[in-house]
């Protein structure tokens, strides 16, 4: 049984889900929400490095509110759960996060793209699934 669990969340209902999924199948374990602030999308405003100033700011408030969405109704009352907000590619810091921190499991949320979207777009999913040293469950 796993005993650190990782979900990225990024406020889509597949991360939410994913949540909701990792809860169910390792209520035992601790579980760290991660958010990833990606400074090549536009909404994040870390052009300025990790952290820096009222644009870090911003990005550490977004990713309270979308803790707080994804846990509102979840119903896990033994859960440990654990936040955690890092700046950078998000497949990237995905898997070194769970180099890092000794994570047992990936539970991650899939947009379903697929065809030229998923081409031009890349699958942070995909990429964690092909990269990470820690088994990976997709929920769709």
């Amino acid at each position: 049984m796993p005993e650190h669990v990782l979900v990225p969340i990024d406020g889509s209902p597949q991360s939410t889900e994913a949540l909701e999924r990792a809860t169910d199948l390792f209520p035992e374990a601790r579980i760290t929400l991660l958010y990833v602030a990606d400074p090549t999308e536009e909404e994040s405003g870390l052009l300025e490095g990790p952290g820096g100033g009222a644009s870090g700011e911003r990005d550490r408030d977004r990713a309270e509110r979308l803790f707080e969405a994804a846990t509102a109704g979840l119903d896990a009352p033994d859960a440990t759960i654990e936040t955690e907000v890092v700046t950078g590619s998000p497949w990237r810091e995905i898997v070194e996060y769970v180099e890092r921190e000794v994570v047992d499991h990936v539970v991650m949320g899939s947009h379903g793209r697929d065809g030229a979207a998923r081409l031009l777009l890349g699958s942070v999913a995909e990429l964690v699934v092909r990269r990470s040293s820690a088994p990976v469950t997709v929920v769709k």
